[in-house]
């Protein structure tokens, strides 16, 4: 870790979207009064009270899947001795070298606020039933019934917003991701019932001339209007993605290679003739139709060599990987 960043005047740590502690910078480790990076890969659980376990699962972990980030969070965060460090948080959600990270930023709060005296009150409450007769050691279980309710409730609602990170933001297409998800599932089903599949990648001709000639502001409102277009010619089964810059994707099930084109075409004459707000663009097209023993990578390979084709051959054109 950088030196200015391991001592600079705010706790910084990073964790994995299961939770483990990545990175720790010494301010944190001074904050929380321990004295070496010993809490690289534990869980962030780790230095939150049971309190603030809910807080941390029921409002930062759905905000963050949701919004990719936290803002200005009270909490507090538990030391080495078992004392309570009232903070401040901020969180954003990257992804390096291929992993996704939640960097947090934590700075102490030296008076605490309403909502902190409001979570220190449930503290105290909690503390007193674990400390209770059995007649509160009952409630207690009950207590932890619920809580294990409300966390299936919560798995629930993360598997829903698990759903809203597979949505490009732009264009409001599937992404990549569920893009490849659901070419795998659709390649087993091609194998095991003998329908045809095919696919498509469209990539707009000349788009980096767009975005250097009147900026990327216009190259975005380009792509969500292709966007719109692809979406309102696609059939109810189509799967339709952004693969990523100015390249979009479609699944085709149940579509041999003569439809395929077909669908191809008329997508590359629709492009040609729609205006893109106040722009013109045409597109090309690389068509792939999966044969016997067809995997993700073969059947992108062979679409993306056909694109590859049109690209050369003059663009606003269609080519099949079969006809190369």
């Amino acid at each position: 870790m950088d030196s200015r960043l391991d001592n600079a005047p705010c706790g910084y740590f990073s964790i994995t979207d299961a939770g483990i502690i990545r990175e720790v910078n010494q301010t944190l480790l001074n904050m929380l009064q321990h004295d070496n990076p010993e809490l690289a890969g534990l869980h962030v659980e780790s230095v939150l009270s049971v309190t603030n376990k809910l807080l941390f699962h029921t409002y930062f972990y759905p905000h963050i899947q949701l919004y990719g980030q936290v803002n200005e969070m009270y909490m507090s965060l538990r030391t080495n001795s078992g004392g309570d460090v009232p903070v401040l948080l901020n969180g954003i959600r990257r992804t390096r070298d291929g992993e996704s990270r939640i960097d947090i930023v934590v700075v102490e709060m030296r008076k605490r606020i309403e909502h902190e005296k409001d979570v220190l009150q449930t503290k105290v409450k909690l503390q007193e039933l674990y400390q209770a007769t059995n007649e509160a050691n009952k409630r207690l279980e009950l207590l932890n019934e619920e809580y294990e309710r409300k966390q299936q409730e919560l798995m629930l609602i993360n598997s829903r917003l698990e759903a809203m990170a597979t949505t490009d933001p732009l264009t409001g297409l599937r992404n990549r991701r569920y893009f490849q998800d659901h070419l795998t599932t659709l390649l087993a089903k091609h194998q095991d019932s003998g329908q045809p599949l095919s696919m498509l990648i469209i990539d707009i001709d000349h788009f980096k001339h767009i975005n250097d000639t009147y900026g990327h502001p216009i190259g975005d409102i380009v792509l969500a209007k292709l966007a719109e277009l692809l979406q309102s010619m696609s059939r109810e089964t189509d799967i339709i993605a952004r693969f990523g810059g100015e390249e979009f994707v479609a699944i085709l099930p149940e579509t041999g290679k003569e439809q395929a084109v077909d669908i191809a075409e008329a997508l590359c004459r629709a492009t040609a003739a729609t205006p893109m707000d106040d722009y013109r663009i045409t597109i090309s097209l690389g068509v792939a139709t999966a044969e016997v023993g067809e995997t993700n990578g073969t059947l992108v390979k062979k679409a993306d060599t056909a694109l590859y084709a049109s690209k050369s051959g003059g663009r606003n054109r269609v080519t099949h990987a079969g006809d190369l």
